[in-house]
């Protein structure tokens, strides 16, 4: 009655850690400014002894979670994500403790997107978008020349049309 399915076994790009640092560490310098920020004008502007005393915890939470955000959790990431893509599913299986296994039925797909931010396109990387109609699934840091490859082949076993090609025979 049930059928075996395989586990995936593609994984995702090396350079997704150093990209996740990256990203991580841009948005948690940020933050620690403007703790930083608000920590001088309390000093400044004697504001209520509480809120030096709170900023301080903050600031020292948000380093401990910046160490686990940019050491840690994306070589955590790398190692554990899979994929796979077949004729009738895409896999998705990540995390470790809280482990997802998602399959997406080709028929539900309806649109294959890919996204390249600065940091990704310095990497050569994309991440692609699935879409259905309930929801849509992200395999991120997929190399380049993998990415397109691949894209093509979710559209083509999923029998999705290119827009962009359909253009000029609009009344046909």
């Amino acid at each position: 009655m049930y059928i075996h399915i395989d586990e995936p076994t593609q994984t995702i790009s090396k350079n997704a850690a150093k990209v996740w640092r990256i990203s991580n560490t841009i948005g948690h310098t940020i933050v620690l400014i403007i703790i930083a920020i608000l920590l001088l004008c309390t000093e400044k502007f004697d504001w209520y002894n509480w809120v030096g005393i709170t900023l301080y915890v903050l600031g020292g939470l948000f380093i401990i979670s910046a160490v686990f955000s940019i050491i840690i959790e994306p070589v955590y990431l790398q190692k554990t994500w899979r994929y796979q893509v077949d004729k009738d599913f895409v896999q998705l299986k990540f995390g470790r403790w809280e482990q997802q296994h998602i399959l997406i039925p080709m028929e539900k797909v309806e649109y294959v997107r890919t996204e390249q931010g600065p940091l990704m396109r310095r990497y050569g990387l994309y991440e692609i978008e699935i879409g259905t109609t309930a929801s849509n699934h992200k395999i991120p840091a997929i190399p380049a020349d993998t990415a397109k490859t691949l894209k093509a082949e979710i559209a083509t076993y999923a029998k999705i049309r290119d827009n962009e090609a359909e253009k000029g025979e609009v009344g046909a």
